[in-house]
C-alpha cells in the first residue's frame, strides 16, 4: 500500500468515526418533531464537517479499491451498490402510503405524496430515469480506456507510432498500456532501424538510380527492370595511383586513395550527379545534363588542388576526367540470391576508352563531340578539338577543356587553338610533315603543351 493511500484511509477512519460520534446533531438540525427543517448550530455544522469528510476520503479510498480491481470486479463493485440503493428508493416510494414512521411520513409530505394522486409513481420515474443516467455516465467513464485501448491498435495496426500511448484505468488496463507501449517501442524501435537501413542502402544505391525506374524504395526493384536514358558520364581516375602505392603502406595507401574519394564524391552529389561505381582508384559518375558534369570537373580540380595544398606531407595527387555523352540502359542484372544495378551501354565503354586516351596525352579533362553537342546554346566554355578516335567501326571526336588551366596557360593555348586544331586535322588526315611542322611551331610559344608534343613525337615516328 502506498503512503498517501495509508494516510488517507487513517483520515477517513478518524472522520468516520467522529462523523458516528456526531451525527445525532446533524440529523437533529435536518429532522425533528415529525418534520424536515434545517436549523443547523455549531455542533450540527461541526457534524456535517465530519460527515462530508468522511464521505470524501472513503469514496477516494473506494476509488482507489476499485482501480485496483479487473475491469469486471470493478463493474460489478460500481453497479450493485448503485443498484441495491434504487431497488430500496424505488421500493420505499413505491410503498410510500403504506408507512407510518414519522421520518417516512415527513418525507411523503415533502414530496406532497398522498391516496389520491400518483405523484409517487412520477417520482418513481424521476428516480429510474437519474439511476440511467448515472449508470451511462458511470459506464462511459470506465469504459474510457476501451476507447483508448481501440484507438492505439488501431494506430499500430497503420504502422503509426507515438513517443508514449496513455490508457488509464484500472490494474488491468495498466498492465494492456504496459503491453502495448512495449509493442510501440518496438514498432518505433523497427522504424528507426528501417529508416536507418534505408538511409544506408541509399549510400549503395543513389536515390536518382531509383528515380530513372520510377521507383521510391529499392524493394520494390526487381530482376530485369531496365530504363533507357541519355545522359552523361565521367570517368574520374586518381593519375599515378601505382607509383604512389608502392611508397606507401597498405593501410596508408588505402587512406590516402579513400581520403580523396571522400573529396570528390560530396562535389559530384553538389552538381546533381551521383557516383556509380568505385574503381579502385577511379569513379564513374552519371549526370542527367553534360552541363553538370563540365562545371563538376572543375570544381574536382580546385577541390584536388586546395587538398594537395593543405596536405604537404603527402604526395600529390593528380586526376584526369573524361565525359561521354549518350543513350545507356539502367538494369537490374545479377540472379535472386545477387542482384546488382549498373549501366550497361557502348557509349559507357567509348568514355573509358577516352580515359585511356586521356592518360596517353596527359591531359585532364576532356570529353566527346556529343557532350558538347548537347550543352545548351551559348553555354560559356574553353576549349579545343585534340583528335578523332577510331574505335572499331566507331569514330569519336574528343575535346579538351581549357577551363581547368590557369589563366596565362589558358590564354596561350587559346591563342594556338586554329593552329592547333589544323595541326591535328592535317595529322588525322595523313599529313603528317604538315602537322610536324605545326606542333613544332606551337611548342616554341607553348613548351608545355603536353598534347602537342604527343603530337609531335609521333608525327616524328610516323616520319621515320
Amino acid at each position: 500500500m502506498k503512503t498517501s493511500t495509508k494516510i488517507f484511509l487513517i483520515l477517513f477512519i478518524i472522520f468516520a468515526f467522529a462523523s458516528i460520534l456526531t451525527f445525532r446533531f446533524l440529523w437533529g438540525a435536518i429532522y425533528s418533531n415529525g418534520s424536515f427543517r434545517l436549523e443547523f448550530n455549531f455542533l450540527s455544522y461541526l457534524a456535517l464537517f465530519f460527515f462530508l469528510a468522511s464521505l470524501f476520503f472513503g469514496t477516494f479510498l473506494y476509488i482507489k479499491f476499485l482501480k485496483t480491481q479487473s475491469f469486471n470486479i470493478m463493474l460489478f463493485f460500481i453497479t450493485v451498490p448503485l443498484t441495491l440503493a434504487f431497488a430500496t428508493v424505488t421500493y420505499i416510494l413505491f410503498n410510500i402510503n403504506n408507512y407510518d414512521q414519522p421520518a417516512l411520513v415527513a418525507i411523503r409530505v415533502a414530496l406532497k405524496v398522498s391516496q389520491n394522486n400518483i405523484n409517487n409513481y412520477l417520482w418513481l420515474i424521476l428516480t429510474t430515469l437519474i439511476y440511467l443516467l448515472i449508470l451511462f455516465f458511470i459506464f462511459n467513464l470506465v469504459c474510457r480506456p476501451i476507447k483508448k485501448v481501440e484507438k492505439a491498435v488501431y494506430r499500430l495496426s497503420d504502422g503509426k507510432v507515438k513517443d508514449r500511448i496513455s490508457v488509464g484505468g484500472t490494474r488491468q488496463f495498466k498492465e494492456i498500456e504496459f503491453a502495448l507501449n512495449k509493442i510501440n517501442e518496438n514498432y518505433r524501435q523497427k522504424e528507426t532501424a528501417l529508416r536507418q537501413t534505408n538511409s544506408e542502402y541509399e549510400k549503395f544505391i543513389p536515390k536518382q538510380f531509383l528515380k530513372f525506374f520510377g521507383k521510391s524504395n529499392i524493394l520494390e526493384l526487381e530482376l530485369g527492370n531496365q530504363v533507357q536514358k541519355e545522359v552523361t558520364t565521367m570517368f574520374c581516375d586518381i593519375r599515378n595511383s601505382t607509383a604512389l602505392s608502392s611508397s606507401l603502406s597498405l593501410e596508408e595507401n588505402f587512406n590516402f586513395i579513400n581520403s580523396y574519394l571522400n573529396t570528390i564524391s560530396p562535389i559530384i552529389r553538389k552538381f546533381g550527379g551521383f557516383v556509380d561505381k568505385y574503381l579502385g582508384d577511379g569513379i564513374l559518375a552519371v549526370f542527367s545534363k553534360p552541363e553538370h558534369a563540365i562545371e563538376c570537373s572543375r570544381a574536382i580540380f580546385l577541390a584536388i588542388d586546395d587538398k594537395n595544398f593543405k596536405q604537404k606531407k603527402l604526395p600529390d595527387m593528380k586526376v584526369g576526367i573524361s565525359i561521354n555523352t549518350g543513350e545507356v540502359i539502367f538494369g537490374v542484372v545479377g540472379e535472386e540470391a545477387r542482384k546488382s544495378l549498373t549501366i550497361i551501354s557502348d557509349n559507357v565503354n567509348l568514355a573509358s576508352k577516352m580515359d585511356e586516351v586521356n592518360k596517353y596525352f596527359g591531359t585532364f579533362v576532356i570529353f566527346s563531340k556529343r557532350t558538347l553537342n548537347a550543352l545548351p546554346a551559348g553555354y560559356n566554355l574553353s576549349y579545343r578539338y585534340i583528335g578523332n578516335l577510331k574505335f572499331k567501326q566507331e569514330s569519336l571526336f574528343v575535346f579538351e577543356d581549357l577551363d581547368v588551366y590557369d589563366k596565362l596557360k589558358k590564354e596561350k593555348l587559346l591563342m594556338k587553338k586554329s593552329v592547333f586544331e589544323s595541326a591535328v586535322r592535317a595529322f588525322d588526315e595523313n599529313e603528317i610533315e604538315k602537322a610536324k611542322n605545326l606542333f613544332a611551331s606551337i611548342l616554341k610559344s607553348i613548351k608545355e603543351d603536353k598534347v602537342s608534343y604527343v603530337y609531335y613525337n609521333r608525327c616524328l615516328e610516323k616520319l621515320e
